[in-house]
This record gives structure tokens, sequence and C-alpha cells, in this order.
């Protein structure tokens, strides 16, 4: 990636590689008849993404209508790298919800959240953009 191509497709591969690097990501989902979006805590397992919530929007929007959008992000002062995946989240059995004990999927804030989530992907793109910044530059001394 260069100033004259600042902006660069991520692989699969990459894709969840930065994935499994963050842990924070926000959901989109429909619930009635629109779409809601909310930030997450998540672990990837396996190829998918766990994410454990309570009883609420997320888990009857799911139950209901499993086709969601996720999207994470992250920048420094010279890149930015945005993952955006599509597929279809399901609440897991009790006999699989196991599976976020081993991953490191812990709760953000001290509330109760039994539901474990799944969220299987059928698409995933990513972009990775060099920062050009240029009000970084700016001589602020008139």
């Amino acid at each position: 990636m260069n100033d004259e191509n600042p902006v660069s497709i991520l692989s699969d591969e990459e894709c969840w590689e930065f994935l499994g690097s963050q842990e924070f990501g926000r959901l989109a989902f429909h619930l009635a008849e629109q779409v809601h979006i909310t930030p997450i805590n998540y672990a990837v397992d396996d190829g998918t993404l766990l994410f454990r919530t309570a009883e609420g929007s997320k888990l009857l929007a799911v139950v209901m209508n499993p086709d969601i959008a996720f999207e994470v992000d992250a920048y420094d002062d010279e890149t930015a790298i945005s993952v955006i995946l599509r597929g279809s989240a399901r609440l897991l059995e009790e006999d699989e919800a196991h599976r976020s004990e081993n991953v490191p999927l812990r709760p953000w804030v001290p509330t109760l959240k039994y539901n474990v989530v799944e969220i299987r992907p059928t698409e995933i793109s990513g972009r990775r953009f060099s920062l050009a910044k240029p009000w970084t530059h700016l001589n602020t001394e008139a």
C-alpha cells in the first residue's frame, strides 16, 4: 500500500486474523420492521463468532430473523482497517453453548448473559486504508 493506492483489499485470512485480534464490534439486525445496530464484545471460534447476550432485543431478533451484518474497525495514526461480514446468527443450544468457555469471551459489564449466539458468516470482506490526514500537517501558526 502506498500514497498512489491508499486502499487495499484484505484476504479472507487477513480478515480472520484481524477479527481474532479484536473483541469489540457492531451487530446489525432486523427487529420488527426496523434495522438496529448495537455494540457487542465477541470472540472468534473456528470460522464463526460467538457472543453472549441476555434476554432482550438482540436475542429476540436473531431467533425471529437470523440475517445479520457485523462490522469491526480499528485505526491508528497511519492506518485504518475495516472488516464486514454478513451471515446468520443462531442461539446455541445448551449442549453447544460450552464453546464460549473455550475462547476469550468475557462480559464487559457485570450482568448475567446466559445465552450464547453464534454468527456464521456467508460473506466476509475487509479493507486497509493508508491515512493521509492532511489536517495534521496544517500550519496553525499564522
